[in-house]
């Protein structure tokens, strides 16, 4: 990727709008002046919609910081959600006929990780998701975090040798995962690497290759060694387990590791990117903002999520999204189909639709395309790779995505650090990656001199802010040769 496209992008995009740098210039004196005609002040909410420009003809920008970062865990923002609209449908799992409010998530998130505790696991245990989209990908996320226990999101098409690695780099103490998906045989995939799980007693397993495994736990069959989900769940009801979690998130912080994501970064063998609750909470938070989530009634704001759970973009874009600003989330399908997500579209009335470029494009060259009903459309996220013009303008036009969004950003940065307005021009969101998002800093370094690039130059591109991660999992080198003493993150590209 050129970066210096990138900023040469932004800077033609913030060009045509009113910077707060540049309106601050001589403020008072104006101020002043424009007091006499009733010119009113922006509100915080107005004033991070405007464009913040890179000064001196450096490549560098900042983002607003007039909206307020939270300090809060994912389990408090579940509560609050709980709360403020209980009777909304927060989730929907069409491929498993599975509905759920916001009251309703909570209480099963809340005897889920009530259950987690009451087999053995405490703070700080990572425990792996290995598996397609589901009701109980959604329920791990937010019952781990609930219960202080990291998320380790494995890939599901993950063979033997890389589950393996995986397991081992982070020390996972628990797997969670369905019998099978399609061709993907899970439990006989991990006794290849684990065989002793055949005779082991549940929850007391004991392995040679992977010696921090001791919970295996099936989420739809019975198996050999293994715990099922739903009477992890059901112990999860008893009065002492809940006073447990109760008695555990009394010590629990926002600042606490949540996540850890597998990316290779730019070279090299895969790192366990690692999240905090801070991290997420506020990513997803901002990007709810820049759609305007909070300005939607409920039946505009229904988001169709076809992006797997194991990356940031579903997790984060998805989930966390859907509890931070209360807006229902439909998982269309275990894995991608562009049929599917137009069917979802379709019955559930969907409203926003996040995808890949790839994705948009297998959805929009569906042979039956013109007899779903998208008439509820108005917008959504595009993300994970290079978007060509012709592309968003496509999907503007021929999914009445009006309100569609180019997002930027890595693993390692909560993920996005670069979003449009919905209310950009066409031309704005078919040309560029967006603009840079609050409470985030980025900039252009020159990789020979080490000095700040120029616009419109080349070099490598470098974030600061609270969305960066806390570290790769057990590397402290990788760490530090990707996170300076001053904090910048070095993307590699």
């Amino acid at each position: 990727m050129a970066v210096y496209i990138g900023m040469l992008r932004l800077g033609r995009l913030c060009a045509g709008s009113p910077g707060v740098l540049g309106a601050r210039v001589g403020l008072s004196r104006v101020w002043q002046e424009a007091k006499l005609w009733g010119v009113r002040p922006l509100s915080s909410r107005e004033v991070a919609r405007t464009a913040p420009l890179p000064v001196g003809g450096l490549s560098f920008v900042q983002g607003h910081t007039e909206v307020r970062l939270i300090n809060k865990t994912v389990g408090q923002c579940l509560d609050a959600a709980a709360q403020r609209v209980p009777d909304q449908e927060a989730l929907v799992v069409l491929h498993e006929n599975m509905r759920l409010t916001f009251a309703q998530l909570k209480q099963q998130v809340d005897k889920a990780a009530s259950g987690l505790l009451s087999i053995g696991l405490c703070k700080g245990d990572r425990l792996g998701m290995w598996g397609p989209n589901s009701y109980a990908w959604v329920l791990m996320q937010l019952a781990t975090a609930q219960a202080g226990i990291i998320l380790v999101s494995v890939n599901p098409a993950y063979q033997a040798m890389e589950l393996e690695y995986a397991l081992k780099k982070v020390g996972c103490k628990a797997l969670v995962f369905p019998k099978q998906f399609k061709t993907q045989q899970y439990y006989n995939i991990l006794k290849q690497i684990c065989p002793e799980v055949e005779k082991a007693q549940p929850g007391a397993l004991k392995s040679q290759r992977l010696p921090d495994l001791s919970t295996v736990i099936s989420l739809d069959a019975p198996l050999p060694g293994t715990l099922l989900l739903d009477e992890v769940v059901a112990a999860g009801d008893q009065e002492q387990h809940l006073a447990r979690l109760r008695h555990t998130q009394q010590f629990l912080s926002c600042h606490d590791p949540i996540n850890i994501q597998f990316t290779s970064g730019t070279t090299g063998s895969p790192k366990g990117a690692t999240l905090s609750h801070y991290n997420i909470v506020n990513n997803s938070n901002m990007i709810g903002e820049r759609l305007r989530l909070h300005q939607k009634a409920p039946d505009e704001s229904r988001v169709v999520l076809p992006n797997p759970l194991y990356h940031c973009l579903g997790s984060v874009g998805g989930t966390m999204v859907s509890l931070m600003h209360g807006v229902t989330l439909v998982l269309s399908s275990p894995v991608f189909d562009g049929k599917k997500a137009l069917e979802a579209i379709s019955r559930e009335r969907g409203s926003f639709l996040y995808g890949t470029p790839t994705m948009f494009v297998d959805i929009l060259n569906q042979p039956d395309f013109s007899s779903y009903d998208i008439s509820a459309m108005c917008g959504g996220v595009i993300a994970g790779s290079p978007a060509p013009p012709e592309l968003i303008r496509a999907i503007i036009n021929k999914l009445n995505m009006k309100d569609l969004v180019v997002a930027y950003g890595t693993t390692e940065n909560s993920p996005v650090t670069f979003m449009n307005f919905t209310e950009d021009t066409v031309e704005q969101k078919a040309e560029s990656v967006g603009r840079i998002m609050p409470h985030t800093e980025a900039q252009i370094v020159n990789m020979k001199t080490g000095s700040l690039a120029e616009l419109n130059t080349p070099g490598e591109l470098c974030i600061r802010g609270y969305c960066v991660m806390m570290g790769y999992w057990g590397e402290p080198r990788k760490t530090d040769e990707a996170i300076g003493q001053d904090k910048w993150y070095r993307t590699g590209v």
